[in-house]
């Protein structure tokens, strides 16, 4: 979280503070008032954490404080992208603040007035504040200047002050919650034993010979997967299969496409913007106001035009006016607004580069003479695209050499002399040699400083009102003519309308396959809905839907329908492993004799430096199991069938070498304590959350 955003006034040290509570004072009135429909005669709940309700107006007001904190610290207000982050990051700090604050009460963990004094302008300044109050020419920190800001304060800005002190109220809060974590990682401890179990975890090696069987070799034919099968299975691991609160709704939409009225209006209106950008005297500003895109003014070499230009960059001219053109769904319309000189030149090639096999000059003598060869056939008029995709050693030969446009230091010197001394395009008439070999160079764009600047208007079509009324009426006419499920699907028949399904949708879910962002949709079916019930016109981006919901899931265990497409492929797998199990067991002799008896399904691998810590066998893939049954086999032991995910190992081993006993094993006890503190942290945090008893009900409202 960014603590600092600007202070200007008598520090003399622009440094930043993010004032987290003013946004509520300049912008939050109207909707965190009393007499708002949000927090006002209305205020519900959306949540509570470890037994504290959540009101709407302490999570909106968490939301309002990061999303200004987002603004200031990259200048712009923040898109639905990013609100969903935010609006996630405000309920995890509201998880934090509850949860943990109740942890530190059972601890007696507090900060003092004296520590937070030490925090800001003592011996243990925040990390923070170091960093803004850190010279960024010298690298050095300048304590004096924190305590002339704080001398100061009260005649900076209000937004200054305001971000100060709540920078000042969240150190009590980042404190403890660092105390907590010195505490846990203060308990870590290592006894002998476990260091010695992660040296030999480590330093042990086997090796082995194993048999690996997929399942997939056993063809389906050959099992009967019976609904007893599917049954005892759940029931054996029911505790596994938890299902999440879910809806699944039938759809139809109706999209709003702009007719070719609309395409005729947004042609008419790029023209009169065209006409109107070739006399106005800022282009840069006019084209800002009046473009859909997101480039209205830049300015470029000839390799960064817009592609339009690129290909004629010699002939453009001040003032020029290239377009309206059409281009993936835009009109577009450019202005060359000035063309300046760069200190830097550039120039576009296409080499086909040839390299020698070794530095012997044997190999480079025929790296040469093949380059000499091509070159023939290029001065015999081959075409170089061609020959350079079947026959340059560079990454470029996929694009037929081409290598774009390059300033001349992007090169090797060699190699930029060559194409930098040209004065016209064309292939150069000898094999030039750099490091990495022999290059045939075509040049495709000579050497120019030329600069572009160039402004762009895009104006996307979009659909007009007619366009839109005469969607909406076609659906709202849909939607008054059913009543029901039954209805929903007879009327889509009629209407030879395509009827979608929505399975299993989340509650916190954004989007619907097929209709991009759905929000409103999906909270109507999680907050309104009934089974069969049909839902109003939803007006989305750019289609207008209407719903039905067919089925809802608790949150809770799940049932054999909630998972029997997962279960299924798992005791197909289990009814096969027994199959192989029992054809194995009629066969004798060594692991490669057993091999050559089972079939060509069955293939025999060798490991020689496999480790207890593993948890993976060359071609089988996670064997965990395989590998634990491997370091207790005595040598010269074969295993029985192991069942592993994917198929069946019966492992072998041939030689353990135990690592010998070591006086210290401090280092490996270290190394596990290291690890168990990096964990713990987000393990604790994880358990705290598992028992909070958090219950979420933010999709009623967002």
């Amino acid at each position: 979280m960014a603590l600092i955003s600007k202070i200007r006034e008598r520090t003399g040290l622009a440094v930043g503070i993010v004032a987290f509570g003013l946004i509520l004072f300049l912008v939050g009135g109207d909707i965190l008032g009393p007499n708002s429909m949000i927090l006002g005669k209305n205020k519900t709940e959306v949540g509570e954490i470890a037994g504290e309700t959540i009101g709407q107006e302490e999570y909106v007001q968490q939301i309002e404080e990061l999303k200004y904190n987002f603004t200031l610290n990259f200048g712009r207000n923040p898109s639905e992208s990013d609100m969903l982050t935010i609006r996630q990051q405000a309920w995890d700090y509201l998880i934090v603040k509850k949860a943990f604050q109740k942890e530190y009460e059972k601890l007696g963990l507090e900060v003092t007035e004296e520590e937070l004094v030490d925090m800001v302008q003592g011996r243990n300044i925040h990390p923070d504040l170091v960093q803004a109050f850190t010279n960024p020419e010298t690298g050095e920190f300048q304590r004096e200047q924190i305590i002339s800001f704080l001398q100061n304060i009260n005649s900076l800005p209000p937004q200054q002050q305001a971000g100060w002190y709540l920078f000042e109220s969240n150190l009590r809060p980042s404190r403890l919650r660092l105390k907590y974590d010195y505490l846990l990682t203060g308990t870590n401890y290592i006894t002998k034993a476990e260091a010695e179990q992660q040296y030999h975890l480590e330093n042990d090696v086997a090796e082995v010979k194993y048999m690996y069987i997929p399942y997939y070799t056993v063809s389906d034919s050959l099992i009967e997967v019976t609904e007893e099968d599917l049954r005892n299975y759940f029931n054996e691991h029911k505790n596994e299969y938890k299902v999440e609160e879910t809806r699944t709704l039938n759809y139809v939409s109706f999209p709003i496409i702009p007719s070719s009225e609309d395409t005729t209006y947004t042609m008419e209106e790029i023209n009169e913007l065209a006409d109107d950008l070739g006399t106005v005297d800022d282009d840069s500003i006019f084209a800002r106001i009046n473009t859909d895109g997101n480039n209205p003014f830049g300015t470029f070499h000839p390799g960064q035009l817009p592609l339009r230009l690129r290909d004629q960059y010699e002939d453009l001219k001040e003032n020029q006016i290239i377009g309206p053109y059409f281009l993936s769904g835009n009109y577009v319309v450019h202005k060359v607004s000035e063309i300046l000189e760069d200190t830097t030149s550039y120039a576009r090639a296409s080499h086909i580069l040839i390299r020698a096999q070794s530095d012997s000059d044997i190999d480079k003598a025929e790296a040469k003479r093949k380059a000499q060869d091509l070159l023939g056939q290029l001065q015999n008029g081959a075409n170089f695209a061609m020959l350079a995709r079947n026959n340059s050693d560079d990454p470029s030969a996929s694009s037929g050499g081409d290598l774009g446009w390059f300033s001349q230091e992007r090169m090797v010197e060699p190699f930029s002399n060559a194409v930098f001394s040209r004065n016209q395009e064309g292939l150069i008439p000898r094999v030039v040699e750099t490091e990495f070999g022999y290059h045939l160079i075509n040049v495709t764009g000579v050497k120019t400083n030329k600069l572009f600047k160039v402004a762009t208007i895009e104006r996307e079509i979009l659909p007009g009102d007619e366009t839109m009324n005469e969607a909406f009426r076609q659906a709202d006419y849909f939607a008054s003519m059913i009543g029901n499920l039954e209805e929903f699907e007879k009327n889509a028949a009629t209407d030879s309308l395509l009827i979608n399904v929505a399975e299993k949708i989340g509650k916190n879910e954004q989007r619907i396959s097929g209709l991009g962002d759905a929000r409103e949709v999906i909270r109507w079916a999680f907050v309104d809905a009934s089974i069969g019930e049909i839902s109003e016109v939803f007006e989305l981006e750019d289609n207008y839907v209407i719903a039905v919901l067919t089925d809802k899931t608790d949150e809770g265990s799940a049932t054999l329908d909630d998972v029997r497409n997962q279960i299924l492929p798992i005791v197909k797998n289990k009814l096969k492993a027994e199959i192989i199990r029992q054809r194995i067991s009629t066969l004798e002799g060594t692991l490669d004799e057993i091999a050559e008896q089972y079939g060509e399904d069955a293939s025999v691998f060798s490991n020689s430096e496999l480790k207890l810590s593993a948890t993976a066998l060359p071609s089988v893939g996670f064997a965990p199991k395989a590998i634990g049954v491997a370091f207790a086999l005595n040598e010269g032991e074969i295993s029985e069938p192991i069942e592993e995910n994917d198929g069946i190992v019966v492992i072998q081993l041939n030689l353990l070498i135990r690592s010998p006993e070591i006086a210290d094993y401090t280092s490996y006890a270290n190394q596990l304590k290291q690890r168990r503190a990096n964990q713990a942290s987000y393990q604790v945090g994880e358990v705290i959350r598992e028992y909070a008893d958090i219950i979420d009900e933010r999709y009623k409202f967002f």
